[in-house]
């Protein structure tokens, strides 16, 4: 009798626990505009400049923008180490810095002809 009664316990508090916290980030409703430093984000006032780590640059932009789909280096100025496009809006990255965008035949920095 003890036992079913351990068991029936055990099935209910699996029942009664908190489902987990979802782990996938909000997007927050920004608007990324590409200007002669780099990158406006409004409404918020904050900015991506040219320099930036594509360690902080890639996360961020996901996260607001959907996930980023790597392009190949064809026609790109030496230096450039990676291109991530986002809809129409690519970035350039050397190893280590964000170093350009193109977007709707406009282009900032170091960009890639294709």
């Amino acid at each position: 009798m003890r036992a079913g009664l351990c068991l029936t316990l055990i099935c209910l508090s699996g029942c009664l626990s908190s489902p987990a916290p979802s782990r996938a980030p909000l997007k927050t409703g920004v608007t990324v505009y590409p200007d002669a430093q780099g990158l406006a984000i409004s409404p918020v006032g904050q900015r991506i400049d040219f320099g930036r780590s594509p360690k902080g640059v890639l996360p961020a932009l996901d996260r607001e923008l959907g996930a980023h789909r790597a392009l190949p280096l064809t026609h790109c100025p030496t230096g450039v180490a990676a291109q991530h496009q986002w809809g129409k809006l690519v970035l350039t990255f050397t190893g280590e810095r964000f170093v350009g965008w193109r977007k709707d035949g406009q282009r900032q920095g170091m960009t890639c002809t294709s």
